[in-house]
């Protein structure tokens, strides 16, 4: 999971990205399950790892139910610039960040 959490804390503030490129970026696609068990369990890692940064592949914040309060990921976007409607990332595709 530290490979998981190290790449999630490089994605820049005012962005976002998938699980699946998460889990490309490391060398599977088929752990992009593994990475949302990952977000989930990493509110308390230290150093913080910006897991509201981790949408779907479609830009929606599947992950919401999992922070502290069903609002707190939206929130935490917005405050970066990132517009969200209806539990959807608006301009996802401008927005998105894949990682190398």
């Amino acid at each position: 999971m530290d490979r998981v959490y190290d790449l999630v804390r490089k994605i820049p503030k005012g962005r976002v990205t998938t699980y699946g490129a998460i889990a490309d970026c490391i060398g599977n696609r088929t752990t992009s399950r593994m990475v949302g068990w990952a977000m989930n369990a990493c509110h308390r890692i230290k150093p913080p790892v910006p897991a509201h940064r981790v949408v779907n592949r479609n830009g929606m914040l599947t992950g919401k139910l999992h922070f502290a309060t069903p609002t707190l990921m939206q929130e935490l976007l917005e405050a970066e610039g990132i517009q969200v409607l209806d539990d959807q990332i608006q301009h996802f595709k401008q927005i998105l960040w894949i990682p190398q």
